[in-house]
């Protein structure tokens, strides 16, 4: 039985046309690293002042991207489906650009974990999951990629995937 639902922001509930290669190229000038793949791992690792630096940057490209981002209908249906249930939001966007989107989709969610809290979507769910106070198996997360869904397997939630 599906007590609470967990969603995901970017691709789940909007397109978010974000200019990653540009993006890439500024953390790589403040970071002074080349490789900077899996990204939220790299990120994880930086001092708290590149880690500010980089979150900036991330942020104003999101910021950016909003003027052309698109709502994701298949999600947006989901929520509203799911709109008596207790919510959650998780996502790697930063906390400006979620309150943004939020706004202009007149969407509002019980609890909402961003990059800032954590930079693993694992931790994330389990966050999202003890502020929900919901047994993890009667929780639903609702995201787009392979990623959501092993992670999704990895705490014991349900899955639904957005998407193809």
């Amino acid at each position: 039985m599906i007590e609470a639902v967990i969603f995901d922001l970017g691709g789940t509930l909007i397109n978010l046309p974000i200019d990653y290669q540009k993006l890439f190229e500024e953390i790589r000038k403040i970071t002074k690293m080349y490789a900077i793949h899996p990204l939220t791992k790299v990120i994880a690792q930086l001092h708290n002042e590149n880690k500010k630096k980089v979150f900036e940057a991330w942020s104003k490209n999101e910021l950016e991207a909003l003027e052309n981002s698109q709502i994701n209908k298949e999600g947006v249906d989901h929520y509203w489906r799911f709109s008596e249930k207790r919510k959650a939001l998780i996502t790697m966007q930063g906390k400006l650009v979620v309150q943004m989107v939020l706004q202009r989709l007149g969407l509002s969610f019980d609890f909402i974990i961003t990059r800032e809290e954590s930079l693993d979507r694992v931790e994330q769910l389990k966050i999202a999951a003890k502020n929900l106070e919901t047994p993890i198996e009667n929780i639903l997360f609702i995201g787009n990629t392979e990623g959501d869904m092993l992670a999704s397997e990895i705490v014991g939630c349900q899955f639904l995937k957005v998407g193809k």
